[in-house]
């Protein structure tokens, strides 16, 4: 990005905030618009596409505390349309001195003057000055005049993809590589990852200008499904079947795990159908939290049974004929 066009965009503008606006604001600005104008809300729109670059330039300006100063200087300097050149008018506008004049009421007939000898009052120390935007104070010619102007470059911009990885993947961690911008990008996704999860990939953006750090990206992952595990928090679930006798009885069950193993997992007597058992450390391994495994119990009901089984079952029923799992429930469900 040139020192032009800081002259001529409004950052603040474009985020919708004031000149006087603290970090926070700026930030938070920034992702109400970034999410109102974000390509995935407006597929195949140009308009808001180039709404969404402009306003993360002014955002990378507009964060970076030095660049700002630098922008907010430049700006009070032009009055917003000044061109900066080496020399007096010409091409391009208002030379240096001109603008240091308006700044300062140099002598000299309204000129600003760089060097020694009399002129009313203190002049403005033009190292400082250039340092101030990131140049230097090498490079004058005759009487004092700066031959250029160079501000620092600006940082490259940051942009947004979206990928899909499995639900393992996610759990364990992963490195992908996806094409992002016609480039191909090798990204490294972190275990415990979950559906819809933004992940910020520092310097994966595009690249800076003049030697600048390049942007971010902002990954969005989608993550498949899987058959048996599900994942709450840092803890993984899943849905174990029993038999009946054994929900009944007792019985101790080889569980899986997810990198593969198995592990014990004992059931006490009399556990209900849908009662979650708790085996701790066994769930998703993240940089924050190890979580748990939590193993839901269903007790399998045989669709046909013939025979012994048929006879005990019916024993059974007899013996528990004074039992009513429902009682009280008619009486609760009219309060």
């Amino acid at each position: 990005m040139s020192q032009q066009d800081w002259l001529d965009k409004d950052f603040y503008a474009v985020l919708g905030v004031s000149k006087d606006a603290d970090p926070q604001e700026i930030k938070k600005a920034y992702r109400n618009q970034a999410k109102k104008y974000h390509p995935d809300r407006h597929p195949d729109d140009p308009k808001a596409e180039e709404k969404f670059k402009e306003i993360g330039e002014a955002y990378s300006v507009l964060n970076d505390a030095e660049q700002r100063q630098q922008y907010d200087a430049i700006r009070a300097m032009g009055s917003g349309g000044a061109r900066f050149s080496a020399g007096q008018g010409g091409p391009g506008g208002a030379g240096f001195e001109d603008i240091f004049s308006a700044m300062f009421g140099g002598a000299d007939g309204g000129r600003t003057s760089f060097g020694g000898g009399a002129g009313g009052g203190a002049q403005p120390d033009l190292d400082d000055l250039l340092k101030m935007f990131g140049g230097q104070a090498g490079g004058f010619g005759g009487g004092g005049r700066p031959t250029g102007f160079q501000p620092n470059p600006a940082q490259g911009q940051d942009i947004s993809a979206r990928t899909r990885i499995s639900f393992r993947d996610a759990a364990l961690g992963t490195e992908i590589r996806l094409t992002v911008d016609g480039r191909t990008v090798t990204a490294r996704i972190p275990a415990g990852v979950h559906d819809g999860q933004k992940i910020r990939l520092r310097g994966k953006g595009r690249p800076g200008h003049g030697g600048a750090p390049a942007g971010d990206l902002l990954l969005t992952l989608d993550v498949d499904e899987h058959p048996v595990w599900s994942a709450d928090g840092a803890n993984l679930r899943l849905t174990v079947p029993v038999r009946f006798d054994e929900a009944v009885l007792g019985t101790t069950l080889s569980v899986p795990l997810l990198d593969g193993g198995t592990i014990s997992m004992k059931v006490p007597a009399g556990t209900p159908s849908g009662r979650t058992l708790r085996v701790r450390g066994k769930g998703l391994v993240t940089k924050k939290a190890t979580g748990d495994l939590l193993v839901t119990v269903q007790v399998a009901v045989p669709t046909h049974v013939e025979g012994k089984a048929k006879r005990a079952v019916e024993e059974l029923r007899d013996a528990l004929a004074d039992e009513d799992p429902r009682a009280g429930l008619a009486a609760a469900a009219a309060s």
